[in-house]
Parts: structure tokens; sequence; C-alpha cells
């Protein structure tokens, strides 16, 4: 393995998580380098951040390809090409089949706006507040076959306003994503992760008994 682990981010549009790692890898202590930033559109406009930062773009048009495999057998080709150790998923939409899941085992991360195990797909926030939910806010985890499942790696949390709408919620859990993103795959990165069944542990956590609780104690 390179002294940085050598990092692909998968997008499908703005890609405000990409951008969120991409700064991260920045620093000279962290263990990663986005090397790559892939698409399945074209237009995708965090191409053109990428771009602007010296990073290698590629854009493979999923409409252009006769079934799933034959798209994911080009994005892997390309992977192999980059010598790619990591995948991050930022907000790329569309659905990995189990052979190309199973080529990046334990080395595919993903971001999802919700606290997994719940609102798994689209429309999260919305969600959230139909049901009534006090907390509400995303997960990093593992990628697997099942959609938004997987091992979860960190999670963050933010409490559900009376007068939020999916607009403000929305903007306070991205915010929070990205702050957890670059910080799971830093863990990836350095090796810390260990994932026992559908537990991950982290080597040299630091134990907090801060809780959250909404609506705030008075």
């Amino acid at each position: 393995m390179s002294a940085k682990g050598r990092v692909a981010v998968f997008i499908s549009g703005r890609g405000s998580n990409m951008v969120a790692l991409v700064e991260a890898a920045k620093a000279p202590d962290f263990p990663a380098d986005v090397v790559l930033v892939l698409s399945n559109r074209p237009d995708a406009a965090g191409l053109a951040y990428a771009r602007q930062q010296g990073i290698a773009t590629v854009a493979f048009d999923h409409k252009l390809y006769s079934d799933r495999e034959s798209f994911e057998h080009a994005l892997q080709h390309t992977l192999e090409s980059k010598n790619i150790e990591f995948v991050c998923l930022a907000g790329f939409m569309r659905l990995l089949t189990p052979w190309f899941v199973g080529q990046w085992r334990n080395r595919m991360i993903n971001i999802h706006p919700a606290l997994q195990p719940l609102y798994k797909g689209l429309h999260t926030h919305e969600r959230a507040l139909a049901d009534g939910v006090k907390i509400h806010g995303c997960t990093v985890h593992f990628v697997v076959p099942e959609m938004d499942a997987g091992p979860i790696i960190a999670q963050a949390a933010v409490p559900v306003l009376d007068d939020d709408t999916p607009d403000s919620l929305g903007a306070r859990v991205l915010a929070q994503e990205h702050l957890i993103y670059p910080m799971a795959l830093n863990w990836l990165a350095s090796s810390r992760l260990s994932i026992d069944g559908a537990r991950v542990s982290l080597s040299g956590a630091d134990p907090r008994e801060a809780a959250l609780i909404a609506p705030a104690l008075s």
C-alpha cells in the first residue's frame, strides 16, 4: 500500500461531500489522497471542482451501457488502472451490483443522510419530519449489496426543531456529513477499523459519556 491511500470518489451531482473529503485530504497528516473523481453523469457539477483541484476525473454515462454489469466493468477497469485502494460514494445515485460491491468489500464506504437503520433511500428529511422524530442525523457505513445498509462506521445526530422544514433540517445534517465523512475515511485509511459482523470497532477510540437529548433539558 502506498504511503497515502489512493481514493476514488463517486458522485452524481455537486458532490459537496466530495469537496469535504478533498479539503480534508490536503492536510499533510491525512492518510489518504483523493486521486480520482468519477461520475455517472457527464454534467455533474462536482467534476468541475475536481478538475480545478488538479484531480483526475472521468464520467461514465450509465445510459450508454446495455446493462449494469458492463457499466461496472468499465468502472472497475478504471479503478484498477489508477491503483485505487478505497472508494467513497458521495451522492452517487446508482445502485451497485453484488459483483462490484464484492470487489471493494470493506474498502468502499458511503454517507447517508439518516441515522441508519432508519430511512433508507430518498427523502430522508421529509420522512423524519413526518414521523415526528426528535433526533435525526447521518451515517457513514461500509457498502454492502443491500441499499443504505452495511456496518456502521460513524454517526452524527442533530435535534429536530419545531419549525424545521426538510431544507432547514437537511442543511444541519449536511454540515455534520461534512465532518464525519472525512473522519471515517481517515480511520479507514489508517487501518484503525475492524469489523465483526455488523459491528465496527475503532482502535484507540476515546469513549465519551455525552448524550444529545432533544428537546434539551431545562
